[in-house]
């Protein structure tokens, strides 16, 4: 089972999530909170495995709460729930650490294939939320390359995406082994250590 968080100010679909979270049978909820200002005592209460964090909150916002909980608990993955799909939120939720993007108007849909994603080390986005990723890093200057290969740059690129390691595999026509043996010299070139880390200093430092 894994350990889940739920913070979201609006209480109706607070409730919403809660239910639909309550009957997948691979996650436990241990709470839920109108606010993230009492973030650091609820870490160390429930230590969680993945939280669904909202970004408009009263207090703290999502993105703050994103970027303590990356310096208290790095190991813990986050998927922000929020209606904003503009480039700031956007590359903002993503530099402070979260794992994946979620529009709330596709949670009902989509929120456990987000959350299956993220699982399994991949970086879900809505199509619109990759696309302005995308665009941000095409339009990134050129700055030093890290001696990454064309193909370790189409493997960040498609990463940036929100893509799983399986459709990386896909779009590149190389294996899943092969993707894994990519990523890993990509992490060792930026001298990062984790997919959002990845993709944060390849949007920063236009890498691709």
């Amino acid at each position: 089972m894994i350990k889940v968080l739920l913070y979201e100010d609006n209480e109706l679909l607070r409730e919403s999530i809660s239910s639909m979270v309550s009957l997948n049978g691979e996650l436990e909820l241990l709470g839920t909170f109108p606010h993230a200002n009492d973030l650091e005592d609820q870490l160390k209460i429930f230590q969680p495995e993945l939280i669904l964090m909202d970004i408009e909150m009263p207090g703290r916002n999502g993105i703050e709460a994103t970027k303590i909980i990356k310096k208290l608990a790095p190991s813990t993955l986050i998927l922000i729930l929020t209606v904003f799909d503009d480039s700031e939120n956007v590359l903002n939720a993503i530099k402070a650490g979260a794992s994946g993007y979620l529009l709330k108007k596709h949670i009902a849909a989509k929120i456990f294939l987000a959350v299956e994603e993220i699982l399994e080390g991949g970086a879900p986005m809505s199509p619109a939320v990759a696309k302005l990723v995308v665009q941000s890093m095409q339009k990134a200057g050129n700055a030093q390359n890290y001696g990454l290969t064309e193909r370790e740059k189409d493997v960040l690129l498609s990463l940036s995406k929100g893509n799983s390691f399986k459709l990386i595999a896909a779009e590149c026509k190389i294996s899943i082994d092969t993707v894994r043996t990519h990523i890993k010299h990509i992490y060792e070139k930026l001298q990062v250590h984790c997919q959002t880390e990845a993709v944060s200093k390849a949007i920063n430092e236009g890498l691709v």
